[in-house]
């Protein structure tokens, strides 16, 4: 889009809200948390025509919110900044805002104009130009689970759930899909409806998971994998601040409670060719190809998948999470599910992610492993029939150690989404990881203090 076209779309939302007071830019950084910065009204022409600097270390901040100075990107050279450019079609009413509000997505670029290396929207953006080439285009649908939690943690300070609108008593048991959960919620899932439709994401259904306050919302498919992962991290900010007026907390972490469901993001993928058509529906053997090429790529994807030391609390055998490179048709219990349904609907279900993840980073690597699956004509093995929990072998990496040595030993994975990205993101894990195993933690005071 070109600057005039930028300027035209800042004037005429401007024009049609004079309302609005100001406006909030938003990055979204390697851990999918947005950052960015608030402008007034009559500073937005400008930021559409010119962009806003912000530093380049914006992309090694750990989940602290803590510079990772190995990664290269601060006071090494500087603590450069560089010109971020607002996303056309991202500016959105923000309804929630106590002070009349919108708010905008921006992406970084180096000075030449070229796509900043380490921005996660670019690394998808990246993987994408290659399906260019095979003519098809992915359609994909992105469903997050999420906890509700009362704002007071318990007496231990652990999370608990929230005190029902309805009942005012503590959940302590849910149903799956259950209705009366749903009712009991009903206000809030309503106003998280009503400001998705405000702002245009395409929310779906919710549903009652099986863990009190655990809830589902799913995002209706788009053939635009960048705008759906857009929408993802938006329906994330208005969930989580529809929560806060209710006075309760959302929180997308892969396991809050030791002994409950942890919360995870299943992407569902399809291909559609020129003329529109599934592809995985007309030809089998497509299919397989992209279904053998995921799992050929998942073990080097898990630590995008699982990015944070609490992501392999629910990674773990006997949570109901896949924990091995399988896959089989309308079967919950594998990492690459082909659900039922009309022949024309025909998709692949990635089923391993938590809800923590980064979407773009998500994204990024199931588009690469279905295109290397194409490219190399991989075939996925045998499909797994019943229970594949049952089965003990587990082939996935399940401690963030493991994970972070398969990423970065992949060199296709790497081919996929840029050497030196795959260098940041290690250095900015790695050392959040380092941080995470030098602390003393309370249960290792409880066992050894006087034990030993």
């Amino acid at each position: 889009m070109s600057s005039q076209m930028h300027n035209n779309e800042a004037e005429l939302f401007l024009s049609e809200h004079p309302e609005v007071e100001a406006v909030d830019l938003l990055i979204p950084d390697l851990n999918g948390v947005i950052r960015g910065k608030r402008i007034e009204r009559d500073s937005l022409s400008k930021a559409y025509a010119h962009g806003v600097n912000l530093p380049a270390s914006l992309f090694s901040l750990d989940i602290t919110g803590s510079t990772v100075e190995s990664c290269g990107l601060g006071l090494e050279i500087g603590e450069p900044d560089f010109p971020c450019h607002p996303e056309p079609g991202t500016l959105k009413i923000a309804p929630w805002q106590r002070r009349p509000m919108a708010q905008l997505m921006m992406h970084m670029y180096e000075e030449d104009g070229s796509p900043f290396f380490g921005d996660p929207r670019h690394v998808l953006a990246r993987v994408l130009k290659k399906f260019d080439a095979l003519g098809y285009k992915p359609v994909v649908a992105v469903e997050l689970e999420f906890y509700l939690l009362d704002q007071q943690r318990d007496a231990d300070g652990r999370p608990q759930p929230p005190l029902s609108p309805k009942s005012g008593k503590r959940d302590e048991h849910t149903q799956v899909y259950s209705i009366n959960n749903l009712d009991d919620y009903a206000n809030l899932l309503e106003e998280i409806a009503e400001y998705t439709a405000a702002q245009g994401i395409p929310a779906d259904t919710a549903v009652a998971e099986n863990a009190p306050g655990q809830f589902e919302i799913n995002l209706k498919h788009q053939d635009d994998p960048i705008a759906a992962c857009d929408n993802a991290l938006l329906l994330k900010r208005v969930i989580k601040a529809v929560a806060d007026k209710h006075g309760m907390e959302a929180s997308f972490m892969a396991k809050p409670y030791e002994e409950e469901a942890g919360n995870g993001m299943h992407i569902h993928i399809s291909l559609v060719d020129d003329n529109g058509k599934n592809v995985f529906a007309a030809h089998q053997r497509l299919l397989e190809q992209a279904v053998g090429g995921l799992l050929a790529l998942m073990p080097a994807s898990v630590a995008l998948f699982c990015p944070n030391v609490n992501s392999y609390r629910r990674l773990q055998p006997g949570y109901y999470v896949p924990i091995a490179p399988n896959w089989g048709y309308d079967n919950r219990t594998v990492a690459v599910r082909i659900p039922a349904g009309p022949e024309e609907a025909t998709r692949i279900e990635h089923r391993v992610s938590g809800a923590d993840a980064n979407p773009y980073l998500v994204m990024a690597a199931l588009l690469a492993g279905i295109h290397y699956g194409l490219e190399n004509e991989c075939r996925p093995g045998p499909e797994t029939e019943g229970n594949a929990f049952a089965d003990e072998e587990i082939g996935l990496p399940i401690r963030m150690s493991e994970a972070l040595e398969a990423f970065r030993a992949n060199e296709a994975l790497a081919s996929y989404l840029g050497r030196d990205f795959v260098d940041l993101y290690d250095a900015c894990k790695a050392d959040e990881l380092s941080r995470f195993e030098r602390h003393v933690s309370e249960l290792e005071t409880q066992w050894y203090l006087s034990t030993l």
